[in-house]
């Protein structure tokens, strides 16, 4: 068993929080911006809370964070009450939060400076995976820190990887979400084709899930977009975020991104029509309006 704490009790980082406790069964104590949600993750798990991010990790032996942004992530570490003003020697942060590789190897600096170690962990697999426990995992940092985290991370996930260097799990999900955008276009304009068509949509699925169109988009969306249903899933302001994040370090690094820059602006179509907290999949929305 080893003392956590975990700083975002969101829609991802509640249940997360709650694997680490059941499942893992470490001494969890938790930091939410809200104190009320603090309180009821209490009441459900056990544990305890704390009034600070810094009050939350003194002593611990792992940190974990799950927050919005990068503004978020630095306000929870690096802030006037910040976890790093108070992690021990050697104790190990890793960092849920799908963020930018610049803020990642920042942290990455200042844990060093401080004398611990810090790991961007991005996931994937969304509030299903998360509530689960079956998220993937895509690691940034030092082997010797992921060989010491892997452990308490594996009571949340089925996939865990080191893909690299400080930054590198963040790069990771920036390709996940690159990939995620194209399919649910193909996906979202393949469902509108076949209804303009007069096709049986269920029918048609059944049989090109099973060949190279497969996806798990497909499998896991399709019944909901045909009904024109989109709460099942990560929503289309986090998604925005998400690309925003990806096209920026497309700027820097030199990457060409044509079709992630053209579903990231139909994304925002989708905002104007009111879909902001849609699921991702809502890109049909846009084409049958």
């Amino acid at each position: 068993m080893a003392s956590v704490a975990f700083l975002g009790l969101g829609v991802m980082g509640y249940p997360m929080a709650g694997h680490l406790k059941n499942k893992g069964g470490h001494d969890v104590t938790v930091y939410n911006r809200t104190k009320a949600k603090a309180e009821q993750w209490v009441g459900q798990h056990g544990g305890s809370l704390a009034a600070t991010p810094a009050e939350a990790a003194k002593d611990k032996d792992f940190v974990f964070s799950c927050v919005g942004n990068d503004d978020d992530l630095r306000s929870v570490t690096t802030g006037p009450e910040g976890a790093f003003k108070s992690m021990k020697k050697g104790s190990v942060f890793i960092d849920n939060t799908t963020a930018s590789a610049e803020v990642a190897r920042e942290l990455a600096a200042a844990a060093e400076a401080g004398g611990f170690l810090f790991l961007d962990a991005p996931v994937s697999g969304g509030q299903a995976g998360a509530e689960n426990g079956v998220l993937t995992v895509m690691v940034g940092g030092d082997q010797a820190a992921f060989d010491r985290a892997r452990p308490v991370i594996d009571a949340y996930a089925r996939m865990v990887g080191l893909m690299g260097s400080a930054g590198a799990g963040q790069l990771t999900k920036m390709i996940n979400q690159i990939c995620i955008a194209g399919l649910v276009q193909g996906l979202s304009e393949g469902i509108h084709f076949g209804k303009k068509a007069g096709l049986d949509i269920e029918k048609v699925i059944e049989v090109i899930s099973k060949g190279a169109a497969g996806s798990w988009q497909m499998e896991n969306r399709h019944k909901t977009m045909n009904a024109g249903k989109y709460d099942f899933g990560f929503a289309v302001d986090w998604m925005r975020k998400d690309l925003g994040i990806c096209l920026a370090e497309a700027d820097r690094n030199g990457a060409k991104l044509p079709v992630t820059a053209l579903v990231d602006q139909f994304y925002k179509d989708v905002q104007a029509m009111g879909g902001k907290r849609w699921d991702t999949s809502s890109l049909l929305a846009r084409l049958e309006k």
